[in-house]
């Protein structure tokens, strides 16, 4: 089994928080939230269904919620040590801090209450867990990749790409290499 990337949601929630202070905004709950779940699903998408922190989202009628998160900072932002992310970690949340961060809370519900993960959860009943599995092939899926007004942007538009030097000093953009998943059970001929 793969471990996360990150030993603690909170940790993810306090980054967000710390980052908006250090943008000079205030960040509501409810944008937390839905910063935290976008990136349960990107990083899926981006690491063939590896969870970035171990949390489960259910839904709510206003949207994916974490329950364990959400019991934590409902009286405020609780004071606990963080651990310090990880380079790469710190690197993927301000990706997602970049795309989605400058909207608000109101906008990222109403986008995400309209994406099939959610709909399908809340349609069996609201507290239903959203699984993964279907958060990683609604956000990774090939229809994204020119997304219409509504839509989930593709991974390509959330990801920022490192930008390093070529032997001749010229700046490129660099990918990580993740083979293609394999298919559950090959057919063999």
């Amino acid at each position: 089994m793969q471990t996360c990337a990150v030993d603690s949601s909170l940790d993810v929630a306090a980054w967000f928080i710390d980052r908006a202070l250090n943008d000079g905004e205030y960040l509501q709950p409810q944008k937390m939230h839905r910063l935290l779940y976008l990136s349960q699903a990107y990083f899926a998408v981006a690491n063939h269904g590896r969870y970035f922190m171990p949390t489960l989202f259910v839904a709510f009628e206003t949207g994916p919620v974490a329950p364990d998160v959400y019991r934590a900072f409902e009286p405020g932002r609780p004071y606990f040590e963080t651990k310090p992310m990880t380079g790469a970690a710190s690197d993927f949340l301000d990706s997602i801090w970049r795309r989605f961060g400058q909207h608000s809370s109101d906008y990222l519900s109403r986008q995400i209450r309209g994406h099939q993960p959610f709909t399908d959860a809340l349609a069996n009943g609201v507290g239903t867990p959203i699984m993964l599995d279907a958060m990683q092939e609604f956000y990774g899926a090939k229809k994204h990749e020119q997304a219409a007004p509504g839509g989930a942007p593709p991974i390509g538009q959330v990801l920022r790409p490192k930008v390093m030097r070529s032997h001749t000093g010229k700046p490129v953009s660099v990918h990580k290499w993740m083979p293609p998943a394999r298919p559950a059970n090959p057919v063999k001929k």
